[in-house]
């Protein structure tokens, strides 16, 4: 019974990290918006990449929260 434990947590644990797909995805297409801004107008390049760093931060977070959530499964239940 304990492998079959075991196993389940490893199942739970990689069915939440799922949640970086999200924001990977985001983050790359942040990134393409910011990079198209500058190549647009290089005159706001300082004010683009600000923004676009927080907004890469705000969405990192959420993978993180994903990893913090599969590393309890796995090693606090």
């Amino acid at each position: 019974m304990e492998g079959l434990d075991v196993g389940l947590k490893a199942i739970g644990a990689g069915l939440a990290m799922v949640g970086a797909f999200g924001p990977g995805i985001g983050i790359g297409l942040l990134v393409q918006g910011a990079m198209q801004g500058i190549g647009r107008n290089p005159d706001a390049a300082g004010q683009i990449q600000t923004n676009m760093i927080l907004g890469i931060v705000f969405a990192e977070a959420i993978s993180i929260y994903a990893l913090v959530v599969a590393l309890i499964i796995l090693f606090v239940l």
